[in-house]
This record gives C-alpha cells, sequence and structure tokens, in this order.
C-alpha cells in the first residue's frame, strides 16, 4: 500500500494570552492507502492540531504535511478546498452542519458543491447511519448523536481516499457508536481510504492498524499492527 498521509518532522505553536505553546514539537508519521491509525492520548496533546493539519484547515510553522501527494504548506486556499472537498473527508467534533439545510442536503453538499449529485449514495449512508427517516429534518430537530451521524456521512459521501475523524463516536451511544465505526470500517477497507482518527474510545483503538500516542505535542511511540 502506498504512503497518502506524510507529516514529517511538523510543529506547530500558538499564542495564548502572553505565552507561546507547542501544540506539535516535531510530529513525524506516514499512513498507508487502507490502513486505519488512531491517535490516542490525554486533551491537549495535539491530537486535534494534527487533524487540523492534514485536512489543510490549519498549516505547519515548519516540516511537512503531504496528503495526497500534495504538500499542504504550499497549496493555495482554492486548493486546499478542493482537497477538503474531493480527497479529504472530514468529522470535527464541531459538527459544522448547515441548519437552513435539511440532513439529507447537508450529506449532499460537498457533492452539490463540485457541481455533482449521486442520490443512491446518500440514500446508502442515510440507511447506514440511521437517518434515512430523519432526511427532511434540520440539524436544530436533531439530537447530538444524529448531528454527528450526519456529520460522518457527509465526510463519506464523495468517496474520499484520506478521512479524518475527531472522536467520531463521542456523541452517540455504544449501538450507534458500533455502527460508525463499522461504515468507516467498510469504506476504508472497500475503497482503500486512510482513516485517521483522534480518540479516548478503547473500541476504535483496538480496531486501528497503528495507535500513535500523544502527549505534549510530540508521539510517545506506537502500538499495534
Amino acid at each position: 500500500m502506498g504512503t497518502i498521509v506524510r507529516l514529517d518532522g511538523v510543529r506547530r505553536r500558538y499564542r495564548r494570552g502572553g505565552e507561546e505553546v507547542a501544540a506539535l514539537d516535531g510530529v513525524s508519521f506516514t499512513v498507508a492507502a487502507g490502513e486505519m491509525v488512531a491517535l490516542v492520548g490525554p486533551s491537549g496533546c495535539g491530537k486535534s492540531t494534527t487533524l487540523n493539519l492534514v485536512a489543510g484547515v490549519d498549516l505547519p510553522d515548519s516540516g511537512s504535511v503531504v496528503v495526497c501527494g500534495r504538500d499542504l504548506g504550499h497549496a493555495s486556499e482554492e486548493e486546499l478546498t478542493l482537497l477538503r472537498r474531493r480527497h479529504v473527508g472530514v468529522v470535527f467534533q464541531a459538527f459544522h452542519l448547515m441548519p437552513n439545510l435539511t440532513v439529507e442536503e447537508n450529506v449532499a453538499l460537498p457533492l452539490a458543491l463540485d457541481g455533482r449529485s449521486d442520490d443512491a449514495r446518500v440514500r446508502h449512508l442515510l440507511d447506514r447511519v440511521g437517518l434515512w427517516p430523519r432526511r427532511g429534518h434540520f440539524p436544530p430537530e436533531l439530537s447530538g448523536g444524529e448531528e454527528q451521524r450526519t456529520a460522518v456521512a457527509r465526510a463519506l459521501v464523495a468517496r474520499p481516499e484520506v478521512i479524518v475523524a475527531d472522536e467520531p463516536t463521542g456523541n452517540l451511544d455504544s449501538q450507534n457508536g458500533r455502527a460508525i465505526l463499522s461504515l468507516l470500517d467498510e469504506l476504508r477497507r472497500d475503497s482503500g481510504a486512510a482513516l485517521l482518527v483522534a480518540t479516548h474510545d478503547p473500541e476504535i483503538a483496538a480496531r486501528a492498524d497503528r495507535v500513535l500516542s500523544m502527549r505534549d505535542g510530540r508521539l510517545e511511540g506506537c502500538a499495534g499492527a
């Protein structure tokens, strides 16, 4: 399997008040096509920052982030937007659903923005996450778990080559959580997508091919296959 995500010596710092904080401090790792990698560690260790960099919503201060053959540090805003729309599916803790669009319209949005449509794909994903009966509802009418499942379906609709997910089961009960895990696992196995997940959920970590442990912006080591 070829490498589809590569971080090499990545550093990212932020200012918090008058203090400079090292969110990432020399992080290097790869993710192969079809591989599931779980990032674990305490809150504030750099997991979400890593996902933001892979998704191209943040840029490193130094080092390189290469996704689908593109060095994101040298990409334009337009190129980063197209990368997320066509190649990288993103599930963040803040769901970023459009409140004036229905569940079905939110899931179809990445395709619509790219001038495409695939009603069968949208229906399939909504069935898989148990939301087809709720397809005409709007996000303010949904529970947190339903919003999370909508966000997962939206991230998968364009058949991305890379999926980044920040606590994808964090707002779900055990039954729905297992369904989402099965869906993510099915996609990466069937399509060869790389899956990078930040999680505190031991069940997700147990499914991963590799587990990367983070602390204070650094990788402590890895476990798993």
